[in-house]
């Protein structure tokens, strides 16, 4: 089966791996690509752009099977809202959302298949999946998680730090989270240390610290190239384009 995907934020980083990973592969189709950049005439791997104050009009005109959206938390919205009202299944790479706005894409399930991942490269999933049972076997361990990407990137922590956060927290007996630390700051017992370094160009780099009793046990995940992002998303499109409304992890899409 080949879908029709369509892309928003075509001339973004992760947009335009989309473009370039779906141009190489047989099972996509891409038939609407928008940004809202877009000029006269650009195209970005061989597909023309248009404008994405347009994507509510086109989004029903070009019939899509799934749109896949990296771009920032209120296009997001607004981009998962209009494939709701067109029946189009929505892959979003998009983090940084406030509650309010993670409502919005959960009421947008209601209507059509969405899945939202912070992250879509294969080793991240493993690193969720093994995490927690390395605090649960380590209970009372120390615990340090450190990102680290590009210094464009938006949101601090990155939507996979606390991802593994999360797991990291249902895993163990935890205080919170403390976020760098300055001055005279001893570490406090329960506490999640997290630090996030903007750096260069780099694509993305996790490493969970754990350590207590003369031992540390290091996880550690680094993207080389966004291509795995793209790939991802891409998989999870192709996953995703038959399923029934609802909400839907990357977790999901690995599983099978």
């Amino acid at each position: 089966m080949t879908i029709r995907l369509g892309v928003t934020g075509a001339t973004g980083r992760m947009g335009g791996e989309v473009l370039a990973a779906a141009d190489d592969r047989a099972d996509c189709e891409v038939v609407l690509a928008v940004s809202r950049s877009a000029d006269d005439g650009n195209s970005v791997a061989n597909v023309d752009l248009e404008p994405a104050d347009e994507f509510e009009t086109l989004v029903v005109d070009r019939e899509p099977n799934v749109v896949i959206d990296f771009t920032g938390p209120e296009s997001a919205v607004e981009y998962a809202a209009a494939c709701a009202d067109a029946g189009v299944a929505l892959v979003t790479g998009t983090t940084g959302f406030d509650e309010d706005q993670l409502e919005q894409l959960q009421a947008a399930s209601g209507e059509i298949p969405l899945l939202h991942a912070p992250n879509f490269a294969r080793g991240v999933q493993a690193l969720v999946n093994v995490v927690g049972r390395a605090i649960q076997n380590l209970p009372g361990y120390d615990v340090e998680v450190v990102e680290t990407h590009h210094n464009q990137k938006r949101d601090a922590p990155s939507g996979t730090a606390n991802r593994l956060l999360e797991e990291i927290e249902a895993n163990g007996d935890f205080t919170g989270r403390t976020h760098g630390r300055e001055g005279e700051a001893p570490r406090e017992a329960g506490e999640i240390g997290v630090h996030a370094l903007r750096a260069g160009n780099v694509t993305g780099e996790h490493e969970i610290v754990i350590a207590d009793n003369h031992e540390e046990l290091r996880l550690i995940h680094r993207a080389e190239d966004r291509g795995v992002f793209a790939a991802g998303a891409l998989d999870a499109a192709v996953w995703l384009a038959d399923r029934d409304p609802g909400s839907y992890e990357f977790a999901d899409v690995i599983a099978e």
